[in-house]
């Protein structure tokens, strides 16, 4: 791990292809409303308009002096100059990611324990999930809940930053900090919701008062 875990945000936003808004009306969404962490995540279009895509991205993010972390595309994100990447299950291995990007951020897909201990050596943070049942992604992992995420959280290396993911809302987070994660990252929670404004805002709030309450 090459990124330090105090500069991986507590709370992270997932770009949508299941949303009235298309990717770049999201990122501005939030942005403009107290989010400084972005994952580009589309996995309904070819590689070249993707690569449109990310660098339209990424003048936002430059714009708002935010993070962009690309979902799944190693290269794009080398190519964009974008902070980093996130890789699936799936996708290239995180060692392979390493050697393309060097000291930028990666971040790695996880489901279980064994997920964790076999890439937790290149990786800056863990997304751990799902935490409940969610239709932002079409293949899910088995539900862990908050039971699974502190079983898991116990055996995970301390220095090693936990992001969960997966249907989490804003009144979840005390019990999930509490578990052990670093922070949380959200999807259609916000951006499907008819005020995300707002819904960002409760984002923020339940994650300061919890932070303030542990000061």
């Amino acid at each position: 791990m090459l990124y330090s875990s105090k500069n991986i945000a507590k709370l992270q936003f997932i770009t949508s292809d299941d949303s009235s808004h298309n990717h770049l009306e999201q990122i501005h969404i939030v942005l403009n409303n107290g989010v400084k962490w972005v994952q580009l995540r589309a996995k309904n279009c070819d590689e070249k308009t993707f690569l449109n895509l990310a660098e339209a991205a990424k003048k936002i993010t430059e714009n708002f002096s935010a993070v962009i972390i690309i979902n799944d595309h190693v290269s794009i994100a080398k190519l964009i100059g974008a902070e980093g990447v996130h890789i699936g299950k799936e996708d290239v291995a995180a060692a392979v990611a390493r050697q393309q990007l060097g000291e930028k951020i990666i971040g790695g897909t996880a489901n279980t324990l064994e997920d964790i201990l076999y890439i937790k050596d290149h990786v800056d943070y863990i997304g751990l999930g799902p935490f409940r049942f969610t239709s932002t992604k079409k293949k899910l992992s088995p539900v862990l809940g908050l039971d699974g995420y502190t079983n898991i959280l116990k055996q995970v290396p301390a220095h090693l930053p936990v992001i969960g993911i997966g249907g989490i809302l804003a009144e979840d987070i005390p019990s999930l900090l509490n578990a052990g994660l670093h922070g949380i990252a959200v999807s259609g929670a916000i951006i499907n919701d008819e005020n995300p404004e707002k819904k960002i805002k409760q984002f923020l709030k339940a994650m300061e008062t919890y932070v303030d309450s542990t000061i």
